[in-house]
């Protein structure tokens, strides 16, 4: 099952040039991928009933043709896999000369509300996603590994206006709080057409985390073989470094 919404960029989904930004992006991936979910009864209002909640462990998203401020985007999602726990969905945003200007892929974690444990995704809620057998990438996400060493980092505390309903820092911000580490000369390169988050671990109210920035210098392996890529990952990290509670790419 392909689920279709209609968005319309406002004036706060855009930077410089008047584009969409990579947050306002997400946002809308997150806004599809929950009213996908709401139409098959397992979404924020019914959990209550499900005691089923989604856990967002990965993006991977890339932007072909970046829209611009006052554009209306047809956005397309569905689920793609289903294993065990875990669940996959894709997406590809359309303009509305319908071209396709973003390809995206997720991973999801289920979570049983009451106990805070994992939950297994039974067969009879799987059908009602109705996976489709379509890729917008040729390849499963890939892990994200640390750089050996990083140039330089910030700490940042969290605040009640981060926290989402769940009482977790919202998956959005941790891309905010990767853009607030870059070096300033990094930060004016954007919009960044790649785009690859990591989550592994819940950030609350009133935690500080410390963000470490390093740039890796790949060579692509595709067709333009032996291009150079620069990348900019961030580790967000807890004050004691203990604990990792994401990683995120960006180039």
């Amino acid at each position: 099952m392909i689920y279709k919404e209609k968005f319309k960029i406002g004036l706060k989904d855009v930077w410089s040039k008047n584009e969409v930004s990579n947050v306002a992006i997400l946002e809308y991936l997150e806004d599809i991928g929950a009213y996908h979910s709401d139409s098959v009864g397992y979404g924020i209002n019914t959990v209550e009933q499900t005691h089923l909640n989604w856990i967002l462990l990965d993006w991977q998203v890339k932007v072909l043709k970046r829209p611009k401020y006052g554009m209306n985007l047809e956005i397309h999602t569905w689920s793609r896999k289903v294993e065990k726990f875990y669940a996959y969905r894709d997406f590809e945003i359309y303009n509305d000369k319908k071209e396709l200007c973003v390809i995206a892929t997720s991973k999801w974690l289920l979570i049983n509300s009451k106990t805070g444990k994992i939950s297994r995704v039974e067969d009879e809620m799987a059908k009602k996603y109705e996976s489709e057998n379509k890729y917008v990438f040729k390849e499963e996400i890939e892990k994200i590994k640390l750089p050996e060493k990083f140039e330089a980092e910030i700490k940042y505390t969290v605040q009640r206006k981060d926290i989402d309903v769940i009482g977790h820092m919202h998956n959005l911000y941790y891309l905010n709080l990767a853009y607030e580490a870059l070096p300033e000369e990094e930060y004016q390169k954007r919009p960044f057409d790649n785009v690859r988050i990591m989550y592994k671990k819940e950030i609350k109210l009133g935690e500080t985390v410390v963000c470490k920035y390093a740039k890796e210098v790949e060579k692509e392996e595709s067709e333009n073989e032996g291009k150079e890529i620069e990348k900019n990952i961030i580790a967000i990290e807890s004050l004691d470094g203990t604990i990792i509670h994401a990683i995120i790419e960006i180039y």
